[in-house]
């Protein structure tokens, strides 16, 4: 990623099609949201919001990631609630970027008149959680004189509650039942009769500031202090500047590489260290259909790729804290370990639907809750086995308990590793034998073993090692197909899946190994679309998870592509490929769980820990990281 990118965005210009209507309802103007690449992150550790190129925030949570949202357009349109900042007329040209590493973001729009800047943050609450989450928004006149129009519209939980909106506090306050937000700011916006919105227009010349700030209020008895916006976004640059100079990478693409560190480390829910997959539910993985997930609770696979890539960049300490949060959340009866919890370790997480917002560009349902927390996914055992060994083998300081915790898990897994199960891309079919499942059942086995021989550690060490040779010959002989000349998608079938490209990397086969090759040609062959890998074939034709439609292709997927080239010692397309990835990122180095092949625009829920979490990971196996 480059400093900035320009993007051209001229409203006048906009189809008929999209232009603003009415809504009986609401009375509010009526606009769609705007494509997923065009938003940017905003996070203080607790929650997320996600800001358009038009200066509007379109999606916002309060108080945490999980909670119902005060602002959902991305799922619906202006009356679904959002609060936009930019220029009331044409604009000809945008450009947007953070400030160096950190999460404040600048947004600069051009217009015949002039030219304003727009600054959003929220601010980091690490040490105390109990203060209010915030977002800041200022406005700077850059050149000449710009007419800029201001735009408040508050629906709580999740754009079903009109607030009653009054003054107070020096600001306006919006309150629905147990829901608040405080509105402060130089010139506030008035309402609007009859449309249930705040409008206002504020003419900002070259050299004028203007401030606002948004705080969640817990208690409208209890209304928040005033800040300074000015000097919290001072502060909170100089947060994100330090943590990331902790950063020990100096290779090829730096710059996105170190974004998608920072991207990682502002989905993590400070409070408990857990870290979402996404910050974002039900944005959709085919456009207009129903593969529409919440992704903003913690999966245990995530948190140990993470733990592995934050500790391969030099961040050790956000490797332990990880590595502690994965110990809390299995926790307890190895027979009760879920695949994902909620934020705070909540085990329920019941998923029901919000029928009322019409989802984003029409995608239906909206879900709020997963109901995936309930499957078997077996290879999250050798996930958590593998990073709590890497752990050990890269020295992280020892944790008393975690070997005590993993003997508790292996015990489980030796009564249930003959299972089939959902697999790790959670199917909504029948259980089946996923081949990469039992893989990372013999990794699970594997790190096991190499507990007891590497690091003196006690345990039944003849049955792990009996186990996991005969899970591995059990993958070589029924997860193979030679019809097809690959390793299948699961036993007995012939479809293909991009995550039999991971077998070298957890040290299965070698690289070079002609089963491995031959796999890597196949998926290429049949789930590669340029540099674009699908997970698996999906569609009417070939579908068989239990869901309508053809998704995009995932791009983590596209980023094991990459690695098992490196592995088989195609190190110059490996490297070739890993740039034109990079440079799918969107203007400020984000990227989303998906990419509609043929389009290349962005599907899925965003920004996505899992894609970063591949981004960082290929760029750690070419270049290494400073240590």
């Amino acid at each position: 990623m480059e400093a900035s990118r320009t993007t051209n965005l001229a409203f006048e210009a906009t189809p008929a099609a999209e232009r603003p209507t009415t809504d009986d309802r609401a009375r509010t103007l009526v606009t769609p949201p705007g494509p997923i690449e065009n938003y940017a992150l905003l996070a203080d550790l607790r929650t997320a919001a996600l800001v358009g190129l038009d200066g509007s925030i379109d999606w916002l949570c309060l108080p945490r990631f999980d909670s119902s949202c005060c602002f959902a357009r991305i799922l619906g349109d202006d009356s679904s609630g959002h609060w936009r900042i930019g220029p009331s007329g044409a604009v000809s040209e945008i450009r947007r970027r953070y400030r160096g590493d950190s999460l404040v973001l600048e947004t600069e729009f051009d217009t015949p008149e002039g030219t304003v800047r727009l600054i959003d943050t929220m601010t980091p609450e690490v040490a105390d959680t109990d203060d209010a989450p915030e977002v800041l928004r200022i406005v700077e006149g850059v050149r000449g004189t710009v007419e800029v129009e201001h735009s408040w519209v508050v629906r709580f939980a999740y754009g079903h509650a009109v607030p009653w909106v009054r003054r107070a506090g020096g600001g306006i306050l919006a309150v629905a039942g147990p829901e608040a937000v405080l509105l402060r700011g130089d010139v506030l916006p008035e309402r609007v009769p009859g449309e249930r919105a705040h409008r206002g227009r504020v003419i900002v010349r070259a050299g004028e500031r203007y401030t606002w700030t948004m705080q969640w209020v817990a208690s409208p008895d209890r209304l928040p202090p005033p800040l300074s916006p000015v000097d919290a976004v001072a502060a909170t640059e100089r947060f994100w500047t330090q943590w990331s100079s902790q950063i020990r990478y100096d290779g090829p693409h730096a710059e996105t590489v170190r974004r998608s560190l920072l991207t990682l480390k502002a989905l993590t829910y400070a409070p408990s260290g857990g870290i979402v997959a996404a910050p974002t539910t039900s944005l959709p993985e085919t456009p207009g259909g129903e593969r529409n997930w919440d992704y903003r609770f913690c999966w245990l696979r995530d948190a140990t790729y993470t733990l592995i890539a934050l500790d391969a960049f030099g961040l050790s300490a956000e490797a332990a804290a990880w590595r502690n949060w994965l110990l809390y959340a299995v926790a307890g009866d190895a027979a009760d370990t879920q695949i994902m919890y909620g934020i705070g370790g909540e085990r329920h997480l019941v998923e029901w639907e919000a029928d009322w917002l019409p989802g984003y560009h029409g995608a239906q349902p909206v879900r709020i809750g997963n109901g995936a927390y309930r499957q078997l996914q077996l290879d999250v055992y050798g996930e958590v086995m593998d990073a709590l060994h890497v752990a050990r083998q890269r020295g992280l300081e020892p944790d008393a308990n975690a070997w005590a915790l993993q003997r508790g898990l292996m015990a489980h897994l030796t009564r249930i590793w003959q299972q089939p199960d959902k697999g790790l891309w959670e199917i909504r079919g029948p259980e089946r034998y996923f081949t990469h499942s039992r893989v990372m059942v013999w990794v699970a086995f594997d790190r096991a073993v190499r507990a007891v021989t590497d690091f003196g550690l006690d345990g039944p060490v003849e049955q792990w090692a009996a186990l996991r040779d005969a899970v591995h010959a059990e993958v070589l002989e029924q997860g193979w197909n030679d019809t097809v000349g690959a390793f299948t998608q699961s036993y007995g079938g012939t479809e293909l899946d991009a995550a039999t490209l991971l077998l070298p990397a957890v040290g299965f086969l070698p690289g070079d190994d002609p089963r491995v090759l031959s796999t890597l040609d196949a998926v290429a062959r049949e789930l590669k679309h340029g540099d674009l890998v699908e997970r698996y074939r999906t569609g009417a034709e070939r579908g068989n998870d239990g869901l309508k439609g053809q998704e995009g292709a995932f791009i983590i997927c596209s980023f094991w592509f990459v690695n098992a080239l490196a592995l088989a010692g195609r190190r110059a397309e490996a490297e070739a490929m890993f740039g034109r990835l990079v440079a799918r990122t969107n203007d400020v180095g984000l990227l989303a769980e998906e990419v509609q092949t043929g389009t290349g625009a962005f599907l899925g829920n965003f920004p996505q820990a899992f894609s970063h979490l591949g981004l960082a990971g290929s760029a750690a196996l070419l270049y290494g990281a400073s240590r």
